[in-house]
This record gives C-alpha cells, structure tokens and sequence, in this order.
C-alpha cells in the first residue's frame, strides 16, 4: 500500500477489505453500520455471496449481534461450535461456517456498525493468533469513518453556503432547485456512512380561502408566517425549503424515526400557536430505496393527511 493516498473512508475502508481478503481468504468482508433493526451494508468485498453496498439485513438475526454484546468470540474458525452462531437466523440465508468480527465506535462510544467476515467452509485455527491485528484495523476504520463524518458536516455547510443564492425570495428559505441538488448530496452521503435521514412535506391547507376571502397579500403573509415557524422549529443543521406555492419540505439528518415524529409534532404545535393549518407526511429513507422513494413517500402521506383534515372539517 506505499504511495497510497486515500481520499475518504470509503476509499481507505474499500482498500483495508482487499488486503483482508487476500491476506486470510473468507468469500465475505464487510464494513456496516446498525441504525434500529437494520444491519446496513457499507462496503463489501465479495467473493461468492452475492452482498453488496446498500443491502439491509435484520441485525438481530446477524453473528455480529452477539459478537458486540461479548456473548460470543470475534474469531470463530468454525462458527457451529459456537451455540449462538450456530442457532442464529443469519444461517438460513446465507452457508456460514467460519467468522470474524469488529465492532466500530462512534466518538462518543456508541456502536457504529462491525467489520466482519463470513466463509462456507471452516476456516484454520491458527487465526485466532491475528486478534490483535483485527483490532487494530477496527479503530483505524472506526478513527477513519468518525473523521470523515466530521469533515462531511463541514462540506454540508460549505453547499448551503453556496446554494444561498438559490432560495425562494418570499421566505428566504431555499427554492425547489436548491432542495433538488441538496437532496442529490445528502443521497451520496447516506450511502457512504448509512446514517438515518428523515424527509417531512408540508402542506398549506387554506391558503386558497385566504387569498380568495382576504387577498394576496394576506396569502404573501400566511407563507411568510410559515416559513418563520418552521425555521423556529427545526434543528439548525436540518434543510428547509419551499418547493413552490403552499407546498414546504424539510429534510432531517442523524435522525431516528422515533425523534423524526417528535419533530412532526413540534411543527404541528407550533403551527397551532400561530394559526396555521397543515398538512404533514412524514417518511424515513429506507437504505435500500434512498431519498427520492421517501419523498415520493412523505408526499403521499401529507396528502392522505390533507384528504383527512378536509373530510373532517366537512
């Protein structure tokens, strides 16, 4: 690996998991991250399994659950001996009979996902002497994807800066352009780190009555009133934009579904405090779908949403 330069964590862990595989063989090396139920696939290096980045599995099912939670060894050159290697569901999807695993901290602590490996055929015993070697690798990995992440906040800030220009005069929220191109960035990054992203689509309901009973003015003001309670609501580092008309967008990074409805609520609360009626859809990208598929989803929540408050004010 002399005169390497690599440019991110994806680059550097890509590298790691070849030199894994030429140097001990297994048909499966893995770099994920656990975000709730979800085992994510970061990056793989496959020779005969068939898994590759973005693939979701139940992290329950998985060997790597036990290995964090120390039920279990990080090497197991024959894995059935292991009961619960053996008894985990992972084995009804995939021949596994030999395993090695890491976990990878975030800065604080906490997990952030595994490195591991799996192979169809007992593997020799001798490996067990390469521990410390695994785990040395696992805190460059985990050092590597904790530094990146950092520096990806600081490129998140630098695009906003830039896309400041593209925003939507009325509100100085960002317009529907600048929503599209952030939405682009942010799919690239969830893809690299597998972090959770929430989008919520929002929309006016009586915005019509107002401009045809008191104005366009009024309608003007409304909007506005909108956008600054959304702004007063969301987390700094979460994207606002006005996708055109009564129709709003937020999407919503690092977030877990459980805090995602915490923040639907918070808008409708604030919402209420200062006369406003909405409608909000709510979706969660799914790893396996991405962005695009959780707005179309969010969308059509809002609207089910708004069919609802219409049929019960009637």
């Amino acid at each position: 690996m002399n005169n390497i330069n690599f440019k991110n964590f994806e680059e550097a862990g890509q590298a790691i998991l070849k030199f894994l595989s030429q140097r001990f063989g297994f048909k499966l090396w893995m770099i994920t991250r656990t975000e709730g139920d979800d085992w994510i696939v970061l990056l793989s290096e496959d020779n005969g399994y068939n898994v590759k980045p973005g693939q979701v599995f139940h992290w329950a099912d998985s060997f790597c659950s036990h290995m964090v939670q120390s039920n279990a060894p990080r090497i197991a050159p024959y894995s059935p001996d292991i009961q619960v290697y053996a008894d985990a569901p992972i084995n009804h999807l995939v021949p596994i009979k030999a395993y090695i695993g890491q976990p990878l901290y975030k800065e604080d602590g906490s997990l952030f996902g595994t490195l591991c490996a799996i192979d169809p055929e007992p593997q020799p015993k001798i490996l067990v002497e390469d521990a410390p070697l695994f785990e040395l690798i696992a805190k460059v990995l985990s050092y590597t994807i904790q530094a990146d992440i950092k520096a990806a906040e600081y490129i998140r800030k630098a695009e906003r800066f830039e896309m400041e220009a593209m925003s939507d005069p009325m509100t100085g929220l960002f317009n529907r352009r600048a929503w599209d191109e952030l939405i682009i960035k942010e799919e690239e990054r969830c893809k690299r780190y597998g972090h959770p992203t929430a989008i919520l689509m929002i929309d006016l309901n009586d915005l019509k009555i107002t401009n045809d009973t008191l104005g366009h003015a009024a309608g003007d003001e409304l909007i506005q009133r909108m956008a600054l309670a959304l702004k007063n609501t969301v987390r700094s580092n979460d994207i606002i934009a006005r996708l055109g008309g009564d129709e709003f967008a937020v999407m919503t990074i690092e977030t877990n579904l459980e805090h995602a409805k915490k923040l639907a609520s918070r808008i409708q609360n604030t919402f209420a405090k200062v006369g406003i009626s909405a409608a909000i859809g709510l979706a969660m990208r799914n790893p396996t779908f991405g962005l695009a598929e959780a707005i179309k989803e969010a969308d059509a929540k809002m609207y089910q949403n708004k069919v609802m408050v219409k049929s019960s004010s009637h």
